[in-house]
C-alpha cells in the first residue's frame, strides 16, 4: 500500500491498547497516528502516561507522542477502540457521528441491532450493516465491533463444522487467562493456587455473541444461529491464553453419520480469507494437534502470530456428539488482533474509503 492509513487508538494507555501498538509496528497498511487516554493521562508523552507491559519494547516514536483528550476534532478517521463498555456507549457513537470508522473491542454495541459483531472467517457478509447506521448515512461514520475474547476461539472452531454439518447444542467449560481482565486483573493472592469460577457478564456475552456471530444476515438483521447453548467460565492462573473444553451435538447437514476425519477436514480446509491478501490473516486459522496433551497455552498460544485457534483432543462425546479442546490467545486474536483484521477486512472492501479518510489521508 502506497500511503498507509492513519490510525488512532482511544484507551491507548489500557492492556489492549498497548498490544495495537505492539501489533501495529510495521504493519503494511495502518500506522498509529493519534493516541487518546483518560483524562489524567492526557497532555503527556506516552512514554510518561503509559507503564509499558508487554515483552517487546515500546516504539520509540509512540514513546515521544502525546496523549490527546479523547474527542473527535483532531482525531484520525479511523479509530481502534478499547475502553470500558460504559465509557463506550457515550464515546463511540460520538466519534462515529464525527464521521470516524470506529472498529471496536468493547462491549458495549456487540448485540445491538444495526451494529455488525464481526470475525472475518466467519461472518464478514454481516459488515453490510453499517449502511444502515444513522452515522453512516449522515456523516459517514459507522461503528464495527468484535467479540469477546472467549467467543472468538470457540466460534472459529465452530464455524466450519456448523457449515458442513450444522449444530444443534452447544456446552463450553472456559479456563481464562488473567490477562483478559485487564491490568492489574485479578489480585495475585485470589489467583495464585486457585481457579475462580465466576467471571462477571463473561457467560452471557459468550452465549449470545456466540450466536450471534454464528448466525444468518437475512437483509438488515442477524437470525442468531438456532442452537441450545451453555457456558461455564473460569478465570485460571495463566497469563495469556484462554483453554475451552467444548462439547457439540451435530445437525443432520451431511446425510450420513460424521466421522471424526470429517470434522478434520472440516477444520484443516477452512481457509476463507486465502487469496485476500489481508496482513493479519493467518494462513491456517484452525491448526489441529494430534498429541493427546495438547493444546496448552504456553506451547500453542502463539501460533499463527497468535492469530491461529489450536483445537486437540477429538473424540466421540458420551452426552452429546463430539467433544474436543481449543485454545486461542485471548489479547492477540481475542482483542487487538481481531480488530486490526477487522479493519483490514473493511478496508479490502472499500469501507474505509470514505472522502473524509481519503483528506485525511492526504
Amino acid at each position: 500500500m502506497k500511503n498507509k492509513y492513519p490510525i488512532g487508538i482511544l484507551g491507548a494507555t489500557g492492556m489492549v491498547g498497548q498490544r495495537y501498538i505492539q501489533l501495529l509496528e510495521n504493519h503494511p497498511w495502518f500506522e498509529v497516528a493519534w493516541l487518546a487516554a483518560s483524562d489524567r493521562s492526557s497532555g503527556k508523552p506516552y512514554g510518561e502516561a503509559a507503564k509499558w507491559r508487554l515483552d517487546t519494547p515500546l516504539p520509540e516514536r509512540i514513546a515521544r507522542m502525546v496523549v490527546s483528550p479523547a474527542e473527535p476534532d483532531a482525531a484520525p478517521k479511523i479509530l481502534f477502540a478499547s475502553v470500558d463498555a460504559a465509557i463506550a456507549r457515550e464515546m463511540e457513537p460520538k466519534f462515529a457521528a464525527a464521521g470516524c470508522a470506529v472498529i471496536s473491542n468493547s462491549s458495549a454495541f456487540r448485540m445491538a441491532p444495526n451494529v455488525p459483531l464481526v470475525l472475518p472467517e466467519v461472518n464478514a457478509d454481516h459488515l453490510r450493516m453499517i449502511e444502515e447506521q444513522p452515522w453512516r448515512k449522515a456523516s459517514g461514520g459507522f461503528i464495527v465491533t468484535n467479540s469477546n475474547c472467549s467467543a472468538m476461539g470457540l466460534v472459529l472452531a465452530l464455524k466450519p463444522v456448523e457449515e458442513r454439518f450444522g449444530i444443534e447444542q452447544i456446552f463450553v467449560t472456559t479456563m481464562q487467562a488473567v490477562s483478559g481482565a485487564g491490568y492489574p486483573g485479578v489480585a495475585s493472592m485470589d489467583i495464585l493456587d486457585n481457579v475462580i469460577p465466576f467471571i462477571g457478564g463473561e457467560e452471557e456475552k459468550m452465549e449470545t455473541e456466540t450466536l450471534k456471530l454464528l448466525g444468518s444476515l437475512d437483509g438488515h438483521v442477524v437470525t442468531p444461529l438456532a442452537a441450545k447453548m451453555t457456558a461455564h467460565c473460569n478465570r485460571v492462573a495463566v497469563v495469556d491464553g484462554h483453554t475451552e473444553c467444548v462439547s457439540i451435538k451435530l445437525g443432520k447437514k451431511l446425510g450420513r453419520e460424521v466421522r471424526r476425519e470429517d470434522i478434520l477436514a472440516a477444520w484443516s480446509e477452512f481457509k476463507p480469507l486465502a487469496g485476500l491478501g489481508l496482513p493479519f490473516a493467518p494462513q491456517q486459522p484452525i491448526q489441529w494437534v494430534e498429541q493427546n496433551d495438547r493444546p496448552q497455552p504456553r506451547l500453542d498460544r502463539n501460533r499463527g502470530k497468535g492469530m491461529t485457534v489450536t483445537v486437540g483432543r477429538l473424540r466421540p462425546c458420551n452426552v452429546l456428539d463430539w467433544k474436543f479442546v481449543l485454545l486461542s490467545h485471548n489479547t492477540v486474536r481475542g482483542a487487538a488482533g481481531a480488530t486490526i483484521l477487522n479493519a483490514e477486512m473493511l478496508a479490502s472492501l472499500g469501507k474505509l474509503e470514505s472522502a473524509a479518510v481519503t483528506a485525511a489521508r492526504g
